[in-house]
């Protein structure tokens, strides 16, 4: 089990990086390069240009070695293995990177950092969402109740958890996609949140979580070959969803999704400065709750915090969050 993650893990940074070295020069061909707000630093305006939408290397990656997982048990038998969860996560991360990829070629198209509105955006991600509940609750893999391993709790909340859950995906969703704003940032930290999946899979069991995080890691370290700083590609939102889909399904393959998103805390505090900051503006005809939102860009832009400062303490503060997330966790409520 652990060569088949090790294998995993290896053949999906392999493939990105071999994606990386076709697909970025073909971006640049193509002038499909990224586009910054005139409100961002003079550093961040020296990215203009630099090729966006490159997290289709690791999608291919991630999606290649999952297939090759699933023929690979279908020769083999494949027996006891409960394909659905791992299908409808996979299916999560894919239909988000499709609303990414809509959101990424209408910038392009518009040559400007703004694709879809913000309704439509949230709109389309909700339903994508709600897909994915309808499949993991008709299969018979999504419980309607919230545990809370501290109390040794289990709340049942009914069929108001379905909502719940939609929502919360969604939000993981855009939490990732927003803090994609520094080079190396998002692919450092859903490293860090795979590193955690496998933990989980070795401590507790569970093959298939511990091979998502094996493809996840792969992913992520393979795009930050070309996504450190200085940044070569950046992801895009194609990429961003995609591994916010991805991180928030496997959470709940692992049937604690609560509890994930304290693993998640980072991009969830990235998501909530950036959604204050825009409810705030809006009731308040213009006023501004921060100086500059989310997060990431108040360090950076008021506190001359360099961008590897800046990957370098959140990756340590999602280390304690993802080691906190571990010892909260209850391997009586892991599948």
């Amino acid at each position: 089990m652990y060569f088949e993650w090790l294998i995993g893990a290896s053949l999906t940074c392999l493939l990105t990086v071999i994606a990386a070295y076709f697909v970025i020069p073909s971006l640049r061909s193509h002038k499909m390069g990224q586009y910054i707000n005139e409100y961002m630093t003079e550093k961040q305006k020296e990215k203009k240009g630099t090729p966006t939408m490159c997290g289709i290397c690791f999608i291919v990656a991630i999606s290649v070695a999952t297939s090759v997982f699933f023929v690979r048990e279908v020769i083999l038998g494949g027996e006891g293995i409960d394909w659905l969860p791992l299908a409808a996560t996979l299916y999560l991360a894919l239909a988000n990177a499709a609303v990414g990829f809509l959101d990424d070629y209408l910038k392009l198209i518009k040559g400007q950092n703004e694709g879809l509105k913000d309704l439509p955006k949230l709109i389309l991600t909700l339903i994508v969402a709600a897909g994915y509940v309808l499949m993991m609750a008709l299969g018979g893999y999504l419980e309607t109740s919230l545990v809370l391993p501290v109390l040794n709790l289990q709340l049942n909340f009914g069929w108001f958890y379905y909502p719940v859950a939609i929502v919360v995906i969604a939000g993981m969703a855009h939490s990732v996609n927003i803090t994609d704003g520094i080079d190396g940032l998002a692919a450092s930290l859903s490293a860090i949140v795979a590193l955690l999946f496998l933990a989980l899979a070795v401590t507790y069991g569970g093959r298939q979580i511990g091979f998502c995080g094996a493809v996840l890691l792969g992913g992520s370290l393979g795009f930050l070959v070309v996504n450190k700083h200085p940044a070569q590609a950046f992801m895009g939102d194609t990429g961003s969803l995609f591994l916010g889909g991805f991180i928030i399904g496997v959470g709940f393959m692992v049937n604690q999704p609560a509890v994930l998103v304290l693993a998640g805390f980072v991009f969830v505090i990235e998501m909530l400065t950036s959604l204050t900051q825009r409810l705030y503006f809006k009731v308040t005809h213009g006023k501004r709750l921060y100086k500059i939102a989310p997060l990431h860009h108040l360090f950076e832009r008021f506190y001359a915090w360099s961008e590897e400062k800046i990957v370098a303490v959140y990756s340590a503060a999602a280390m304690v969050c993802c080691v906190a997330a571990f010892f909260m966790m209850n391997g009586t409520w892991i599948r």
